[in-house]
């Protein structure tokens, strides 16, 4: 047999190769996890904790925001906060603005006081009609082309969410999950009692939600919520490394002339999507008083998540305790720059 060069360098690699196949396990390459479908619905334009929540989700690489929902007084213009803030992302996201009245009672958050830093042009359009249907039809046309994959971030009060359970009954058992702030639920002290803003706006919403909710639920209440906080000061130097935050820390101007602190409300739940290991849980069932004097206060009976529970509703998965510095250390995390190696 006749060997040239080329066969005996041919021969060789094979052999090589068929060497390392059988004796050396080539490493792994792990995958990247799969981000995770969002629907953001809120009330972006009242408390400020709502747009630090969405500059947070948009510069998150493991969130893929399929849409934003806006809800209660002026919704287009909450929209509209909302797309400043895409734009500056350099996102294109679609953008709803929902219903802005309650569901049974006079509404008690009328405007979107942010919206005044907006620009006219920015604002065009804001004024027009708008049909708040459309909002929910494309809520449940997402969750449908994308069953089970889907996690609803809802962080205002509950009349879309409550609506689109109403709508399609049988749209949340296609939720991969119902993540919420919202409610309070231990005698944590916090200055309004028992009460909670985004439970008390609209009561009938909010006991609809956990009432037809066919899919798990993480709660994180206003007990939780109010021990992670800044004052002026401290957002003033934080907000100041990014642009997301820099425009939201020119909206806070408004919501810092009536108030001495910043609590990271709706972020909290947001970061939990990423790193729910930022706070401690338990499982229970949740019941929303619709009494007088206390509508839309919720009630945490905690139960074992293995036992029998008293309906056919899941359990509730309510946030108990929270570490202010983790939680702290993830959310700022996608705003800073990686750090630079030197030549070594």
């Amino acid at each position: 047999m006749n060997l040239t060069r080329r066969h005996l360098i041919t021969q060789g690699a094979t052999a090589l190769a068929t060497s390392l196949t059988l004796t050396t396990p080539l490493p792994l390459i792990a995958k990247p996890p799969t981000p995770t479908k969002l629907l953001f619905d809120t009330d972006i334009g009242s408390d400020i904790d709502d747009a630090v929540a969405l500059a947070y989700l948009l510069m998150q690489p493991s969130i893929n925001l399929l849409g934003i929902t806006t809800v209660t007084g002026e919704a287009r213009k909450r929209a509209a906060l909302a797309s400043r803030l895409l734009e500056l992302a350099g996102q294109t996201v679609p953008i709803f603005p929902g219903f802005e009245a309650p569901r049974e009672i006079a509404t008690r958050q009328p405007i979107a006081q942010q919206a005044v830093k907006l620009s006219l042009a920015q604002l065009l359009g804001t004024d027009q009609p708008h049909n708040p249907e459309a909002a929910i039809d494309f809520m449940a046309d997402t969750i449908q082309a994308h069953p089970f994959e889907i996690t609803l971030l809802a962080v205002g009060p509950f009349t879309n969410v409550a609506r689109l359970f109403e709508k399609y009954p049988d749209v949340s058992r296609l939720l991969k999950s119902l993540v919420i702030m919202g409610g309070k639920y231990s005698d944590y002290p916090t200055p309004w009692g028992p009460s909670e803003w985004n439970g008390i706006i609209d009561p009938a919403a909010t006991a609809l939600m956990f009432t037809k909710a066919q899919c798990p639920i993480r709660a994180f209440g206003l007990d939780i919520t109010w021990q992670v906080s800044m004052d002026a000061q401290q957002v003033s130097r934080a907000f100041a490394t990014h642009p997301l935050l820099r425009e939201v820390r020119r909206w806070s101007e408004i919501w810092f002339a009536e108030r001495d602190a910043l609590h990271f409300h709706d972020p909290l739940a947001a970061v939990s999507l990423v790193d729910p290991t930022v706070c401690t849980y338990k499982y229970g069932q949740v019941a929303v008083n619709l009494s007088t004097g206390r509508a839309g206060f919720t009630e945490f009976v905690a139960a074992n998540p293995e036992g029998a529970t008293a309906s056919d509703r899941p359990l509730v998965e309510v946030a108990t305790s929270v570490s202010a510095d983790q939680f702290f250390d993830q959310y700022f995390a996608p705003f800073t720059p990686p750090a630079i190696s030197g030549p070594s």
